[in-house]
């Protein structure tokens, strides 16, 4: 499914939709993303790399915005690894390191093998992560992820494979592999069958969540949250429910290119949706995670896209203030630029997810 947004004053406007199924959830599911986030504190305490990232106030920004406040969570430094992502599988592969009570975790998971698909930075945890416990790391990429990252996974010590033309076919090639050589397929996605570790993925992102509940003054009455597969924005979503309640107005935006989650919110169930790359190249998924649906339905007020043109208007506009990131990264942001109608004395938070490419 793929469909077509209104165009204002020669801006395109995107989709909006009110989520029918808020507080309740889709029928019959009983999945959801983990709310409470100390375990992975108490994990990441033990990290000499971890230190919790700023939550910036920009009232200039704001101002020019049209919003009361402006809070932005500012994951470009994160772990040194430049993205939110850090949060994710490096966590996934620490709690198993941590399981096997090694005297030495350095050493703890050698001899294995942690293989995935990404659009950058999933990879890079993977590689991290692996790297850290003494892991191996296979990173399958589609023709469309930049070089740029290959380069960095390889850094990291992964081997990289390209394969496919876009993310999902990328991921068919990693569950191949993951199947043909008895490998741990990592995803940051989840789907029937496949979601132990991927809920553990999405538990590491709660660090962020935590943080910034910690470091905010007040609670923002709007919460805007980038998605690909969504499983970042599922995991902010269940901790602000867990925090704040019904209070905060929670929007998730996807790609015009990539509407997974929007579509499967309207149909009621999972659906693969279809449409061309997008520019928003770690949000470009186009088939939802399961478990990130269903927090979603449960948790968020509404789903909006927007255009390739408006994330690219964000992002020269946060490099404007001195705040440079990616279209993916400024996704959140690109929403108040997309025709958002937000009061005056709206309190926004949204999160930069990821530092500018040739950072």
């Amino acid at each position: 499914m793929h469909y077509s947004g209104p165009v204002r004053n020669g801006v395109f406007m995107g989709q909006n939709l009110k989520n029918p199924w808020r507080g309740s959830g889709l029928p019959g599911e009983t999945l959801f993303p983990l709310a409470d986030a100390r375990d992975v504190g108490q994990l990441l305490a033990r990290c000499p790399a971890h230190a919790p990232t700023p939550l910036r106030q920009e009232p200039a920004l704001a101002a020019h915005l049209g919003i009361g406040q402006l809070w932005l969570k500012d994951e470009r430094g994160r772990m040194g690894l430049g993205s939110f992502k850090a949060l994710g599988a490096a966590y996934a592969i620490a709690r198993a390191a941590a399981a096997t009570n090694a005297p030495d975790l350095r050493h703890a998971l050698q001899g294995q093998v942690y293989v995935t698909a990404s659009a950058g930075n999933h990879g890079l945890s993977v590689a991290a992560g692996a790297q850290l416990f003494g892991a191996a790391a296979v990173i399958y990429l589609s023709q469309a992820v930049p070089e740029t990252f290959a380069a960095r996974l390889q850094a990291k010590g992964a081997t990289v494979v390209r394969d496919g033309a876009d993310y999902e076919a990328s991921m068919q090639a990693a569950t191949r592999a993951a199947d043909a050589n008895g490998w741990t397929l990592l995803s940051d996605s989840s789907w029937p069958g496949y979601t132990a570790l991927p809920l553990r993925v999405m538990e590491g992102y709660l660090q962020l969540a935590a943080e910034a509940a910690a470091q905010i003054d007040q609670p923002p009455t709007h919460i805007l949250l980038q998605a690909g597969v969504g499983g970042l924005a599922a995991a902010v979503a269940a901790h602000a429910r867990h925090v704040w309640g019904d209070s905060p107005q929670i929007i998730v935006v996807e790609p015009d290119a990539a509407p997974a989650l929007i579509e499967s919110i309207r149909a009621g169930r999972l659906v693969d949706t279809t449409g061309p790359v997008s520019g928003m190249g770690r949000l470009d998924c186009k088939t939802a995670s399961m478990i990130a649906l269903h927090g979603l339905a449960r948790d968020a007020d509404d789903f909006v896209t927007i255009s390739e043109n408006t994330a690219q208007r964000a992002v020269d506009l946060l490099a404007e203030y001195q705040l440079p990131t990616t279209p993916s990264g400024a996704a959140g942001v690109a929403a108040l630029l997309a025709g958002l109608d937000l009061p005056r004395e709206a309190r926004v938070m949204a999160i930069l997810s990821e530092g500018p490419e040739d950072g």
